[in-house]
């Protein structure tokens, strides 16, 4: 038996039993009377049941009301392919209750979008990340298990942060921890808030009084009937109030790492009411002392191995073998990445822009030529621009010369920064100044392998298949039977694992899948410099307004490596977060490096006249994407095949959550999943309040 949602104090009843109809962003007219019973229920509800002097519990979702066993008596194996949060969390769980777990991870570090890597600089090794990541405390099941690996000292509190306008648009915004939930949390920011009369609120309006009781009664799946065929830049271009939407909707909609234009209005309220509305704790968070590999990935990699786990890191899945409607094996190759796995990469025309100036087309002569002659002009041109087209996005970017039948990976392999193509018809990297010929052969700089080369297996219109050239250091193979499976990985991973299937393979599921959408690009870049600089705001802040930059975080005033950098050399380590900008306005890395530098300028004055030591850029094109209309098809975390699970942030999850708690929450949503297969206890997870106090 077990039970959807389960307080330890009841949650006040909406008083208000008005169904609204969002229909064509048309609502019905809210009356005198209605506006009232609104203002009633904030008012009852915040008295009774959110008082500021008893804080709300945590939500218990699924919990088993029978004293089930809690760890195996008899032999099961779990294979878990991606090693991110979402499968770290998955794999921890099933290793701690008995089962034979192998993780498979692609990479060869753990973590996807919080793994950690060695750099050098300036002759002294210091970790590199994907982007700062902070821990709200409203994070209850990732705490759960930090609490569980006894690695709470490897966080520290940040105390605040702030939000900062450009031009002094508005004064900045400061959250601090709270104990207050809704709606005292907005007595208390609008006491605390110097843009309190900029809101641009008219209780007047019908209009601003639908916008308030959509994003005080939130409800899975009402919210998302209502709201998600709109984008957020839909819902809001009628009569929204202005300053709302600058102060907040949008600062706050880009740090879910989805454009405005792009993220459906469904999914910007749960964000809301996860990290406000429905969020007693606060909006301060706590930082990692070291590194996030170092602070919480390998403590729960060692947790996992310690129970008899297995985690293969290179490990590129190369088929699945279904029948029956399940999964009967899978197999995959460990080695380097350049396997000879084929795999799928679309046109990006965004990529071609400025490319093709100087560049000439093959000649009709020459499209006649052979295939292998065709691939030595891929080879062997020099001195003039090649006229290429672009495959991938982010930092996994693959050139084509027309008509020729390989590919370039233009992956610089020394830290994975894309190369550009210069006049010359080199390729140099913006990062680390790597220079590789045409064909890709190094020429100087850091790096010390070639880009690696694929040949074209399949052409579609707008997209490839590429398949690396097999080596000799590419080899060992496996094949692994199991008795569960589960995918973890992120939505390019998912998507190409369901073109490896063979067999009997689930249609309704690759059809899912097929459909999940991924995110505009983010970027990361981080610099050191050789002095530090006064600054009145948070460690970690937001912005607001700049073209491409939306956060920038103080490393040497956080992570302990780098306090001790700054205190030995006397600089200081910055870095600049684009959540989700358009690659029609940053079509490659350098132009991503000239804004972020023209931007740091202007944000922190006095780095104008210090001396840059060192540059790191992160730019990765593979964040879950959630545009309007993708809810109802969403896949779920148990599927219609029999063994198979899903784990990721891009799985529709049952209560709201947000970021590193919705990979995390979704990783024990599958584990949960297989041990009620097994008749053991499920692990208690928690949410914030499921159901806004204004809810329809």
């Amino acid at each position: 038996m077990s039970q959807p949602y389960n307080s330890p104090r009841s949650i006040p009843p909406s008083l208000s039993s008005h169904q609204g109809n969002l229909s064509q962003l048309n609502l019905p007219a809210i009356s005198r009377r209605t506006a009232l019973k609104l203002l009633s229920a904030g008012a009852i509800g915040g008295a009774l049941g959110y008082s500021r002097f008893w804080k709300p519990q945590p939500t218990i979702f699924q919990q088993d009301t029978l004293d089930l066993p809690r760890r195996l008596n008899h032999q099961k194996s779990v294979v878990v392919v991606g090693a991110g949060l979402a499968g770290l969390a998955c794999a921890y769980e099933l290793s701690q209750r008995g089962f034979a777990v192998t993780l498979l991870e692609r990479s060869p570090i753990l973590g996807g979008k919080v793994a950690s890597w060695p750099i050098q600089v300036g002759g002294e090794t210091l970790m590199m990340e994907h982007g700062f990541h902070g821990f709200f405390p409203q994070y209850y099941n990732l705490k759960s298990l930090v609490e569980e690996l006894k690695i709470s000292d490897n966080f520290l509190s940040l105390e605040f942060y702030s939000v900062i306008f450009r031009d002094g648009k508005y004064q900045p915004e400061v959250f601090r921890p709270s104990h207050s939930a809704f709606p005292w949390n907005i007595v208390d920011l609008t006491i605390a808030s110097d843009n309190r009369l900029r809101w641009g609120i008219n209780l007047t309006k019908p209009q601003h009084w639908r916008v308030f009781r959509e994003i005080g009664g939130f409800q899975i799946p009402q919210s998302f009937e209502r709201l998600d065929q709109f984008s957020v830049a839909q819902w809001v271009e009628r009569d929204f109030p202005q300053g709302l939407y600058d102060l907040y909707f949008l600062p706050f909609a880009k740090s879910s790492l989805n454009a405005p234009d792009q993220l459906s209005a469904a999914e910007l309220m749960q964000f809301f009411h996860f990290y406000f509305f429905g969020n007693p704790e606060g909006l301060a968070f706590n930082g990692t002392r070291q590194d996030m590999g170092t602070s919480l990935v390998q403590p729960i990699a060692e947790a996992i191995k310690s129970r008899g786990g297995t985690i293969v890191t290179e490990a590129t899945v190369n088929g699945i073998n279904w029948q029956q409607g399940k999964i009967e094996s899978l197999s995959y190759q460990q080695g380097n990445a350049e396997n000879d796995i084929p795999f799928w990469v679309k046109r990006n025309p965004n990529l071609e822009v400025g490319n093709t100036e100087n560049s000439k087309p093959l000649s009709e002569q020459e499209r006649s030529f052979p295939d292998t002659v065709k691939s030595k002009l891929n080879s062997s041109i020099n001195n003039q621009s090649l006229n290429l087209e672009y495959y991938g996005g982010g930092d996994r970017v693959f050139a084509v010369v027309r008509g020729a039948t390989e590919a370039i990976s233009l992956s610089c392999t020394h830290q994975g920064c894309t190369v550009q193509q210069q006049a010359d018809g080199k390729f140099l990297c913006p990062c680390h100044g790597a220079v590789y010929s045409a064909s890709g052969q190094v020429i100087s700089g850091p790096a010390q392998r070639d880009l690696p080369r694929f040949q074209i297996a399949q052409r579609t219109e707008n997209e490839l298949q590429l398949q690396g050239v097999a080596t000799a250091s590419a080899a060992s193979r496996e094949t692994i039977a199991a008795d569960y499976y589960v995918f973890a990985t992120d939505v390019p991973g998912v998507q190409q694992l369901f073109t490896l299937g063979e067999g009997e393979v689930n249609q309704q599921l690759d059809e899912q899948v097929q459909k999940l959408a991924v995110a505009d690009p983010f970027a990361v870049a981080r610099f050191w410099f050789d002095r530090d600089f006064d600054w009145s705001h948070s460690n970690f802040t937001s912005i607001s307004g700049y073209q491409l930059t939306d956060s920038i975080t103080l490393y040497h005033r956080i992570q302990e490596q780098f306090v001790a950098w700054s205190q030995k050399t006397g600089g200081s380590v910055v870095e600049l977060h684009a959540y989700c900008y358009k690659e029609q306005e940053f079509p490659n890395q350098q132009a991503l490096l000239t804004t972020f530098e023209q931007e740091l300028y202007e944000i922190v004055p006095q780095l104008a006249s210090a001396k840059m030591l060192h540059r790191e850029l992160v730019n990765q094109k593979n964040f879950s994407g959630y545009p309007p209309g993708s809810y109802a098809q969403r896949p779920e975390t148990c599927t219609d095949a029999a063994n198979l699970f899903f784990a990721g942030d891009w799985v529709k999850m049952p209560f709201p959550c947000g970021l590193m708690e919705r990979a995390i929450s979704s990783g024990l949503l599958a584990s949960n999943a297989v041990l009620h297969r097994e008749g053991l206890q499920r692990r208690t997870l928690l949410s914030v309040n499921p159901e806004g106090l204004l809810k329809i």
